[in-house]
């Protein structure tokens, strides 16, 4: 799912039609959600240096803050499309904090290989 959510923050200005700062937005959070995703301890995970709920918190900081961008950074009405999908990803973000449990236990297999119980 992390990685889905990087490509659509990377497609988003191509599929609305972003320009400017939207665009420039979209491609930041792509590009910094990646690294967060290789880096976090989870089977998808390439590095594995952030705890899996240190990930989290990530998460549950970053869904208040897409929810709020559009008023925050004034753009609620001067694009509709663009408020739309921070506000839609931002709800996105705060489900997936809430329906994931992010003190999985996490235990290393007989090969060296990060094992994870947890939703994703």
């Amino acid at each position: 799912m992390d990685y889905a959510t990087v490509a659509l923050f990377a497609l988003a200005p191509t599929i609305f039609e972003f320009t400017g700062t939207y665009a420039t937005v979209c491609y930041v959070l792509a590009a910094g959600y990646l690294v967060v995703t290789l880096l976090t301890a989870f089977p998808m995970g390439a590095i594995k240096m952030i705890p899996f709920p240190v990930h989290g918190g990530f998460e549950l900081v970053s869904g208040p803050i897409m929810l709020a961008s559009p008023w925050l950074f004034g753009f609620a009405n001067d694009n509709l499309v663009a408020r739309n999908f921070f506000v839609a990803m931002g709800i996105v973000f705060l489900l997936v904090w809430m329906i994931t449990d992010w003190h999985a236990q996490t235990q290393t297999n007989a090969r060296g290989s990060l094992m994870t119980d947890h939703n994703r």
